[in-house]
């Protein structure tokens, strides 16, 4: 028998609707309290991750990874967005593999390793996304 397993948006929505944070069914981003709080707990957890990369700590980078996922997943709850968090990182996903160059390879910026854009790069069309949820 196998069991069913939660995505880790399912197990933040039930932490939400346990103590009484925000699940919107619409996407909504005017409560100025709670846009202040999401990006406050974001920014507590990349801090985190900061100073355990610093201090080359596995167990603290995995903890503050973790932590990340969990606020974000929060953020999408609070902000009404999280029927929409599948559809858009697919939709970022194929904006993301047409950065390769002419050749199909990827271009990598030598100071850093970001991958850069290449000429067939289209940004993902999320407005559309957006629109059709309305």
């Amino acid at each position: 028998m196998t069991e069913t397993k939660n995505t880790t948006l399912e197990d933040v929505k039930i932490f939400h609707e346990t103590y009484g944070l925000p699940v919107k069914d619409r996407p909504n981003i005017t409560d100025e309290k709670t846009n202040a709080l999401r990006v406050n707990l974001l920014q507590e957890e990349l801090d985190e991750l900061k100073e355990a990369l610093k201090n080359n700590d596995v167990l603290e980078t995995l903890d503050a990874l973790t932590d990340l996922q969990y606020v974000l997943d929060g953020a999408y709850l609070s902000f009404g967005l999280h029927p929409l968090k599948q559809i858009a990182f697919d939709e970022v996903q194929r904006s993301n593999m047409s950065k390769l160059d002419e050749n199909g390879q990827a271009i990598v910026r030598e100071s850093d390793g970001k991958i850069l854009k290449g000429p067939n790069y289209f940004k993902p069309n999320l407005d559309k996304i957006l629109k059709d949820a309305a």
